[in-house]
């Protein structure tokens, strides 16, 4: 993993002999796979690799790596091609006696006898070359292991490379300075990386079998450097947690092969060093000379020499400048290997020295030590603080995770934990800290002393941290449990009300309830006289306006997006964007959507508002949904799923997307049962919204497939949670999916009453989407009087197309265009090919199936490529006779055809056949070449093409 470098540069040194190559890195880094990878490399088949192991021994066998490694290459050797030196070796390699020329007459001087040796090993190599001579761990190289090395370095055989591998912390090799000067040239270096976050990502995806989030990932990169051997035994210890957060990273067993690497460097140490670094280990990751000094009550000398002593064996290194831990588990090593009396007493050192020091005081790191040294009353009062001060300088994050830790710690009074559990339940809705607080208010919420307001308080920030999470109904219940322990707390009161206010948080609650609740919010507003939460009920009220297609919604966010309140609360004025967006989006204004999305992303970029950037990304995917921005829109949406944001209440909005855009691009089946799991999910959860759109795209689908049975009940049941919810701004589509079901089948007059009921619901409202429906349901049933049908699908597209809703313009224009040819009205054509040019752009290949359908049957030339699918075949091939042959041309079979398609296998046989017949194909296989891959066309827009 992240080698592919190293092995290249690896690969040429060992491949251009003579080379001397040295692989240098730290303990665990992967010298040894490396060196292992590069032998078993095909590339390199034609070389005898030959790998010799160092010991960590008291007394190695002198040339014991080398000639372990000479052993290996009895296969390779030619007795009779050996020059009679080589028998030097025999008496030390006895298994290769019988290969080897007797032994020449010794001789008395030792340094000729080594001399002897090292000449034979020489030639030994040269017979067996090309050949690799391996040398691992050569920091534990014995003197004569090192003086062979010497030696060939200097008399190095043409056709041998020499490799080394030896830890960067054990110092430079002894055969530095022989390699440098090497008559071959010097020896290249190798220094393996740490991975990096992407690369930890993709290693622990095929350790665990799970994609981690990057968040994750880069957390474990940061506890592991990125050290290939301590990341590999992390994973492993992860395998049956798999975690899912940053959090369950936290409190990390240190796995025990790493354990006894660290402590094994621990122990090299002398005593004074040991101590140094084991007061540093208390303190932090990174060393504070000064501060370690004090607390461990040593010279500034003294604790410069033991940090040195401690970069040597590679239990600190250099970052910035400043020393620091090799990684996170090298800190808790070290720091688990005190006593527990000497942690406590070297914190409460600790808290009592940063306490001493001038300036601002760091609560956060007095809290941390203050409560490890056991002060419950210390830590309380700095934690406290430290939360203050962070959602002061708008870090509700941070802030969250410091309340966090004292109202979930048994040590703390339950009195105290109850006042501060109010601060987190204000804080963990921005901060995110969803998953951790709700147990902990949950169990909070089951002591039965606390007061009205407390409780009502916990229950309301419960509430908002369920919604959050995505649990609309079990959080839209709390919230609403908690009203009548907040009347005598108007500010918390009109906030509650101001959430329940919102339409689409939960299935079944009417418009007018959620109206009657604003009410009740503007009230409580009034009598809390707080500025910040009158603003926070002007906007739910508009936002309730605004789902209602009430005309005088715009008029109303104006007021509040001019206002100086709105202008004086970032976060405020950003979720107010968002919020307006969405509920513009949900009746069908996709241009005012844009702008607002536009504007939530400056105030947010001005505030520095990270939190909502995964809301932001959301809406403005929807919004270049709904707009015909499809160019990335796929891989956006893909990412958003795989990397969901932390509020979980999105993901189901972001699946509906991502199954609406494969209902129009890809796999029918796959689509179904996409849209079919968010119904599920939105069922589970109680949320509205995406569970009527879900159903309506669904619906849709459906119709598209020939299916109207099923598209008829789907859209019935869209618009039976629009009737209970009694926003009539919703149900255009729903109503023109039940119209468009009934007309396939038969019966569209009994229609009429449901479009009536629309009607009536949609008159006068400022509702796009509503209004362009009602328009086509009724053009649907008025086509016996071309007039008045064409007027009202005329007029039906003018509001789409002043909506900026480009995807509903193109069906609408497509409609129209079809409506005209059958009256022989030749304006149809461009109408049908501006159609045909957007569902092309945007890959909608069912949509430009129809549309190419349509224009076939009149006799329009079809544009012989487009993008985003393969060309449009001209009129030989029906829609149907071409999806088959598209679907096959993919590599699927008949039997996946049918099922894709839901049609019978014969149908689909049939279809195959003639499309091979008109194609010149005389086989599947044939079809890749008869098919070719689209470029655009250039097309109108609809409202050009109607002009």
């Amino acid at each position: 993993m992240g080698r592919d470098r190293d092995l290249d540069l690896l690969r040429t040194a060992l491949s251009t002999t003579p080379s001397l190559t040295i692989v240098e890195g730290e303990a665990g880094i992967g010298k040894s796979r490396l060196v292992r990878e590069v032998a078993a490399d095909p590339a390199l088949s034609w070389m005898l690799v030959l790998i010799g192991q160092c010991e960590q021994l008291h007394e190695p066998f002198p040339l014991g790596p080398v000639l372990d490694a000479l052993r290996q290459a009895a296969p390779a050797i030619r007795p009779e091609a050996l020059g009679a030196v080589t028998g030097a070796l025999a008496p030390l390699m006895p298994e290769l006696a019988h290969l080897l020329p007797p032994p020449p007459p010794p001789v008395a001087e030792p340094g000729a006898a080594r001399h002897q040796v090292f000449r034979a090993v020489a030639e030994l190599l040269e017979h067996l070359g090309p050949v690799a001579l391996v040398i691992e761990d050569a920091h534990w190289a014995d003197g004569g292991t090192l003086d062979l090395l010497r030696f060939l370095a200097f008399h190095q055989p043409p056709n041998l490379a020499v490799l080394l591998t030896a830890r960067a912390e054990s110092g430079p090799l002894p055969v530095g300075e022989a390699f440098a000067r090497a008559p071959a040239g010097p020896a290249t270096m190798l220094r393996p990386a740490p991975l990096d976050a992407a690369e930890v990502r993709e290693l622990a995806r095929q350790v665990l079998g799970v994609d981690l989030s990057a968040r994750v990932a880069e957390e474990l990169r940061e506890k592991t450097g990125g050290i290939p051997f301590v990341l590999e035994e992390v994973l492993r210890t992860l395998l049956e947690r798999l975690p899912e957060s940053l959090e369950l990273l936290d409190g990390l067993t240190v796995p025990t092969a790493l354990r006894e690497v660290v402590l094994q460097r621990l122990s090299v140490l002398d005593p004074l060093a040991r101590e140094i670094v084991g007061v540093a280990s208390v303190l932090s990751r990174r060393v504070d000379v000064e501060l370690l000094a004090a607390v461990a009550e040593r010279s500034t000398r003294e604790v410069v020499g033991a940090i040195a002593s401690a970069q040597a064996v590679g239990l600190l290194q250099d970052e910035d400048d400043r020393p620091q831990f090799r990684h996170a588990l090298a800190q808790q090593v070290v720091y688990e290997s005190l006593p527990a009396t000497s942690r406590r007493w070297l914190h409460q050192r600790a808290t009592a020295a940063i306490s001493a020091r001038p300036g601002p005081v760091p609560s956060a790191r007095l809290a941390y030590h203050s409560k490890r040294a056991g002060n419950t009353t210390e830590f309380v009062h700095y934690a406290e603080q430290a939360a203050d001060l962070a959602a002061t300088n708008g870090d509700d994050s941070a802030a969250a995770r410091f309340l966090l830790e004292v109202v979930e710690s048994g040590r703390v009074p339950l009195a105290v934990r109850v006042r501060l559990a109010g601060k987190l339940g204000r804080v963990a809705v921005d901060g995110l800290a969803h998953a951790e607080a709700v147990p902990i208010l949950t169990r909070l919420l089951e002591v039965g002393s606390l007061a009205p307001a407390v409780r009502g308080e916990l229950r309301f920030a419960l509430g908002r941290m369920l919604r959050q999470q995505g649990l609309a109904r079990a959080g839209f219940d709390q919230i609403r449990m908690s009203l009548p322990d907040l009347q005598d707390r108007p500010a918390l009161a009109a906030r509650a009300l101001a959430v329940l206010a919102v339409p689409e948080i939960a299935v079944g609650a009417h418009v007018d309830a959620h109206a009657a609740w604003g009410e009740q919010a503007e009230e409580a507003a009034r009598l809390s006289g707080d500025a910040a939460v009158h603003l926070a009920v002007r906007i739910a009220r508009t936002s309730l306006l605004l789902e209602q297609g009430d005309p005088g919604a715009w008029r109303a966010i104006d007021e509040v997006r001019n206002g100086a309140a709105l202008a004086s609360n970032p976060r405020e004025h950003t979720r107010a964007c968002l919020n307006w967006a969405q509920g513009a989006l949900h009746v069908g204004h996709v241009h005012r959507a844009d702008a607002l999305i536009a504007e939530a992303k400056r105030v947010a970029a001005r505030a520095d508002y990270v939190r909502v950037a995964g809301v932001i990304d959301l809406v403005s995917l929807a919004t270049d949904f709904f707009a015909g921005r499809w160019a990335t829109i796929a891989e956006r949406v893909d990412a958003f799923v795989d990397e969901p944001t932390e509020f979980g209440g999105a993901v189901v909005d972001a699946r509906l997307l991502q199954a609406a855009l494969l209902a129009s691009t890809g796999s029918a089946v796959e689509a179904a049962r996409a849209l079919r799991g968010v119904i599920n999910d939105a069922e589970d959860v109680g949320v509205v919204w995406p569970l009527v759109a879900a159903r309506t795209t669904l619906a849709r689908l459906l119709l598209v497939v020939d299916d109207p049975a099923a598209a008829h009940e789907q859209a019935t049941l869209a618009l039976d949670l629009v009737r209970a919810k009694g926003l009539w701004a919703w149900a255009g589509e729903p109503v023109q999916c039940i119209v468009e079901a009934r007309a396939a089948l038969g019966g569209p007059a009994s229609a009429l009453p449901l479009m009536d009921e629309l009607e009536t619901g949609v008159t006068g409202a400022d509702a796009p989407s509503a209004r362009a429906a009602l328009l086509v349901c009724r053009a649907i049933m008025a086509e016996d009087d071309g007039v008045e049908a064409e007027r009202m699908l005329e007029e039906a597209l003018s509001i789409v197309q002043h909506a900026g809703a480009r995807v509903a313009e193109a069906r609408i224009a497509e409609r129209l265009g079809t409506f005209l040819l059958e009256r022989g009205d030749d304006r149809g054509s461009a109408l049908l090919a501006s159609a045909l040019a957007v569902f092309g752009e945007l890959g909608a290949r069912r949509d430009f199936s129809r549309v190419s359908r349509r224009m076939r049957e009149h006799g329009i030339a079809i544009p012989s490529r487009w993008r985003g699918g393969r060309r449009a075949l001209g009129v030989e091939l029906s829609e149907r006779e071409r999806e088959v042959v598209d679907l096959a041309a993919a590599g699927l079979t008949n039997k996946e055809i049918a099922t894709e398609l839901f049609l019978s296998m014969r149908t689909v046989e049939s279809h195959m056949s003639k499309a091979l017949r008109k194609l010149g194909a005389r086989s599947r296989r044939d079809l890749a070449e008869a098919l070719q891959e689209p470029l655009a066309p250039t097309g109108t827009s609809p409202a050009a093409a109607r002009a």
